[in-house]
């Protein structure tokens, strides 16, 4: 996808960080069958892609999730369409069983899968930071990239820089997660999450 090598550096940044403070990492992939309804020779609306199991449906060789990592794939139905991480999965209940209140969001397509699994996240009621130059967009259409992100913010969202991030990892394991609290606070606190769904 053009442009998606640009956010693996500023996506490591967090998975470095997140795996120094020992905090629960997410990764969500597409892996569709051969006959995927979304595929455009199945009368869908994307090219082929993801298909499980090939070359193109493995993470990018240079992101450097951490071991612990938690794999949620999507898309592995040929007739179920599933753009976001928590369609027909179970990453809530993951979720809900650490305690995570707030997710930290990057990835692939704001105006496809991170879009619908950050509208699926406040639904559930929780607190969403969107990790803004480590995404890029799918943009079928002009724009459609730049309105699904001033969507998200106007929904809740709170959108930061990795840059913000940069050095927490090397402060005193004592004082890491106390630091990224600080660095969020500011816009993290404004945030109105909804009420838990159960």
């Amino acid at each position: 996808m053009p442009g998606s090598q640009a956010i693996l550096e500023p996506a490591n940044v967090c998975l470095d960080l997140f795996a120094a403070l020992r905090l629960p990492v997410f990764a969500s992939r597409d892996w569709h069958p051969k006959k995927h309804c979304s595929f455009s020779a199945q009368g869908g609306h994307l090219p082929e892609h993801c298909v499980a199991g090939t070359e193109g449906a493995r993470f990018a060789a240079g992101l450097r999730l951490p071991a612990s990592a938690t794999v949620v794939s999507k898309g592995v139905s040929a007739d179920t369409d599933a753009f976001s991480a928590f369609t027909d999965s179970d990453l809530d209940l993951h979720l809900s069983a650490l305690g995570v209140q707030r997710l930290f969001i990057a990835g692939l397509s704001p105006d496809f899968g991170v879009l619908n699994a950050v509208v699926d996240a406040l639904g559930w009621g929780y607190w969403v930071v969107l990790v803004s130059d480590a995404v890029v967009t799918v943009d079928q259409r002009l724009g459609d990239g730049a309105r699904a992100l001033a969507a998200l913010q106007q929904a809740g969202v709170v959108a930061v820089r990795s840059a913000a991030f940069v050095g927490i990892d090397n402060k005193r394991r004592a004082t890491r997660a106390k630091a990224l609290e600080t660095t969020i606070s500011g816009v993290a606190r404004a945030e109105r999450p909804l009420a838990r769904q159960g």
